[in-house]
């Protein structure tokens, strides 16, 4: 499978690899999950969704130090892409890793035709919701009490049209724009083993 790569000619850089979480990797995602998350899914959770035809969950590993430091997982149902999970550890925070886990989980929803995505976010997180709106998604209503520690509302987006050639093209103009401020900050970025 084609992969993209980002180089920079820094002295000191990150090297990180995108790419389908494996087998392998489900412990780590279950560490990371239970760090930020409280424990959002159990092991047999990661593992069914890993091997499940009708998902995708994908990490970020940060090479040098063989650790998983991002998560985004994706549920195809009928037309629909049911975003789950996007997670990004702390200290990576602000370098726009989640918005390529998000470019890069509506792009495979793109690849399998589907005509709608949705998911689910803190009422108080705003950076992600700039994000969310950027590439079209509207909010559709509100869950209320949905998050617990701290207790909190969860907004609900949904995007339409993802099977059009101007939404390829939002996706393609965000991911080389996130693709050049990685690199300003000294990030190595690789995309392997999926669609691009």
């Amino acid at each position: 499978m084609p992969s993209s790569q980002c180089t920079t000619k820094a002295l000191t850089s990150l090297a990180l690899v995108l790419s389908p979480l494996q087998i392998s990797q489900v412990q780590a995602a279950v560490e990371l999950d239970q760090r930020y998350l409280g424990g959002l899914w159990r092991e047999d959770g990661y593992q069914r969704e890993v091997t499940s035809p009708n998902s995708l969950v994908v990490g970020i590993m940060n090479s040098e130090q063989n650790q998983l430091i991002g998560l985004g997982c994706c549920w195809h149902i009928l037309d629909e892409a049911h975003i789950t999970l996007l997670l990004i550890a702390a200290d990576y925070r602000g370098l726009g890793l989640g918005k390529q886990l998000l470019i890069t989980l509506l792009k495979d929803a793109v690849n399998r035709g589907l005509e709608r995505a949705t998911l689910e976010v803190r009422e108080s997180n705003n950076v992600a919701i700039a994000l969310y709106q950027k590439l079209g998604f509207t909010m559709a209503g509100k869950r209320p009490g949905y998050y617990q520690d701290p207790p909190e509302c969860a907004l609900i987006f949904w995007r339409k049209e993802l099977n059009t050639p101007a939404f390829s093209e939002l996706l393609d103009n965000c991911e080389c724009l996130n693709h050049g401020r990685l690199k300003a900050a000294h990030v190595v970025f690789t995309i392997k083993g999926l669609l691009n």
